[in-house]
């Protein structure tokens, strides 16, 4: 759920900018985009989750909520609480669970304090969906990650067709899933550095040649053309191979 179905365009700034003030204080090592993939790997980073686990989570999340009209401060309180709870509870991985639409995230459960801070039960039940919806785009994540991974022992060529396919296919994922809403690029970023990390390249140098690619192209609130996507692939792939196009063979 996002705003648009709520407010107009002044409410939607509003949500935008209270959002991105709580994203940008709190620390680096649990903001989403900065996760490392072995820390967001599910396959590495066990979950286990059924009823009785989401009584026992929602049981300690809805104390913290904060009191009708609390206001921005008592919010940002809740929203790091929450975080660090959940963090503790079950792993670094879990510090994207309100990565909103809204705010270009992956996230449909969560849409931005003012439409899902309310009353306690119901705000616990709204943060457990919403972890598990960040679980579901980490697990399926992994599960494209390893389709699109180059074969042990692929050549220069043949990792080059494997990069270009996978932007291709990675980024199209990206826009559908947050509707190019705010920053959908920072979403988009990650993700891109997350696949050449599991495919064993350094995390900081998958995160330059990444960043030299997009290069700015692609924009909050629009739809990058095929086209654009696939010069963004060449050049990641020339960038990490040396090799040219693949169709031009």
């Amino acid at each position: 759920m996002t705003c648009l179905g709520f407010v107009g365009i002044i409410g939607q700034l509003s949500c935008r900018i209270r959002l991105r003030g709580y994203t940008t204080s709190v620390h680096h090592i649990l903001r989403p985009w900065s996760l490392p993939w072995s820390d967001a790997d599910p396959r590495r980073n066990a979950f286990e989750w059924d009823a009785d686990e989401e009584s026992r989570l929602t049981a300690l999340i809805a104390p913290l909520t904060p009191p009708a009209g609390a206001g921005w401060e008592e919010d940002s309180r809740f929203r790091r609480e929450v975080t660090a709870l959940l963090t503790s509870r079950y792993g670094r991985w879990t510090c994207g669970w309100n990565w909103a639409f809204l705010d270009g995230g992956p996230v449909g459960a969560w849409c931005c304090d003012e439409h899902s801070i309310g009353e306690a039960e119901e705000t616990a039940a709204r943060v457990a969906a919403s972890l598990l919806d960040w679980r579901d785009w980490l697990e399926d994540m992994a599960e494209r990650f390893e389709q699109l991974a180059p074969l042990p022992g692929a050549d220069a060529e043949e990792r080059s067709w494997h990069l270009e396919r996978a932007v291709a296919r990675l980024v199209p994922t990206v826009v559908d899933r947050t509707q190019v809403e705010y920053s959908w690029d920072g979403l988009c970023a990650t993700t891109l550095t997350w696949f050449l990390s599991s495919t064993g390249l350094d995390p900081e140098e998958a995160e330059k040649a990444v960043d030299a690619a997009i290069g700015g192209r692609f924009k909050s609130w629009v739809r990058p053309s095929l086209t654009l996507i696939d010069a963004v692939g060449e050049d990641l792939a020339v960038r990490l191979t040396g090799r040219g196009f693949y169709r031009e063979r």
